[in-house]
């Protein structure tokens, strides 16, 4: 859950349309950037792709991507001028990058991870759509073996941004390897694609409460089936796990990650830490986030950001960069600032697992757990810090944005563990 920022020359906005072929998977290689090697990732799932840049913290960008014969593959960044031209050569895509007349080698090669679950598999998998409203939410429901109706099954919700339904992100694939884990324990699980992304369907321009609308009509395909319905949330996710609890719509929720205090909040302390952390002293940080503290009252408020950044004394670069923010309110983004379920965590009345790492520089573990340990009723909420576990729950050195793709962990096999022995013994749904 953080905001997309540009630092370098190559600042990147893709459209999305993809068919499904054998390239899925992330594929990664560098082009040459003022001097510098700049690594592009790109995210191909069933339906749809992505692309991370990890030098710049762009993450889980929508990308347009077309096939042609002959193992032709091109990416178009019709806005910018840019195009990867590239070929499949059953092992890897090679061609060029061009931005406009500037034109380097590409050659992208295909990462795997340990974790990512690889078949045969004892349990089951369904191919299965459920709606809202317009949108057609496309997903994987996962059996495990001699499954029945009392068997406890969760919905798995994403963080932010446009996300598969593995949460794919640096060739990640934590989803999978949670619903992996789930099923070889008994759990089933559904886990799907955001809508307007890989193979849903539904408009890109969505807010929070759309998200969660998402996730509830999910949960009522799963109450056809199921009598025990619960949620596993990440980030963005787990905030929504928490807001659907609080209506009393699922049965147990875990919380990965999730944002207990305020989007406005949450905001301003993941910009602080990044500017501090590129090397700006503390009066120029503390003037930038007052700027952008003005910029989000004002979306709050008015529903636009006019903010006069000439009034600041920043360096040009950040005085920009608050131009590219004030420029790229989205639904999304405003209902992210607005956001603050505070008020409805004494609402919660079903078994709670709220996770965090220690390290994670996203959503900051001691403000976001002591405020559910606060608000929540005693004797149904269990909270857990990691040492050493970022964001993504890996084990980890800083914690940064940027260490998450060197990692080969997917996911801490103790978090993993701890989900499932909560579960069996808190949550009431197992039979001895």
């Amino acid at each position: 859950m953080f905001m997309k920022k540009f630092y370098f020359a190559l600042a990147i906005i893709f459209s999305m349309a993809f068919n499904t072929n054998a390239q899925t998977g992330t594929w990664s290689g560098f082009i040459e950037n003022q001097g510098h090697a700049l690594k592009l990732q790109f995210n191909i799932s069933d339906g749809g792709c992505t692309l991370d840049v990890p030098q710049q913290r762009a993450l889980g960008i929508p990308t347009l991507m077309e096939k042609q014969d002959g193992g032709k593959i091109i990416f178009k960044i019709p806005n910018l001028g840019i195009v990867v031209d590239g070929t499949y050569d059953g092992e890897k895509i090679s061609g060029t990058f061009t931005q406009h007349s500037t034109t380097c080698p590409l050659t992208l090669k295909q990462n795997k991870r340990p974790q990512t679950p690889v078949g045969p598999f004892p349990y089951t998998c369904e191919d299965v759509e459920f709606t809202n409203g317009d949108a057609i939410l496309s997903g994987t429901l996962t059996l495990p073996e001699k499954y029945t109706k009392e068997t406890p099954v969760v919905i798995m919700i994403t963080g932010s941004g446009l996300q598969d339904r593995d949460e794919t992100l640096y060739s990640h694939k934590p989803f999978a390897v949670i619903a992996d884990y789930l099923a070889r324990n008994g759990i089933a699980s559904l886990r799907y694609d955001d809508r307007g992304f890989a193979k849903s369907t539904g408009s890109k321009s969505y807010t929070i409460d759309d998200s969660k609308n998402d996730a509830l009509a999910g949960i009522q395909l799963l109450r056809k089936r199921f009598s025990h319905v619960g949620i596993v949330g990440h980030s963005e996710g787990g905030t929504i796990a928490l807001m659907i609890a609080a209506e009393g719509k699922a049965d147990f929720i875990v919380s990965m990650a999730g944002m207990a205090i305020s989007g406005k909040e949450t905001l301003l302390v993941q910009n602080r830490h990044a500017l501090l952390n590129m090397g700006f002293d503390k009066n120029t940080v503390d003037t930038y986030i007052t700027a952008l503290s003005e910029a989000f009252t004002q979306a709050a408020t008015t529903g636009a950001m006019n903010i006069d950044v000439e009034k600041y004394e920043l360096p040009a670069g950040l005085k920009q960069n608050l131009r590219l923010v004030a420029s790229s309110l989205t639904p999304n983004l405003k209902s992210l600032i607005t956001l603050d379920i505070s008020g409805i965590l004494s609402q919660i009345n079903c078994p709670v697992l709220a996770l965090n790492g220690k390290s994670d520089t996203q959503v900051d573990a001691d403000k976001n757990i002591s405020l559910l340990q606060r608000n929540i009723k005693n004797g149904i909420c269990t909270t857990t810090i990691y040492s050493k576990l970022n964001h993504l729950f890996q084990h980890c050195e800083s914690g940064e944005i940027d260490e998450y793709e060197a990692i080969e962990e997917t996911i801490s096999p103790e978090v993993l563990e701890d989900i499932v022995q909560w579960m069996k013994k808190d949550t009431g749904f197992f039979s001895e």
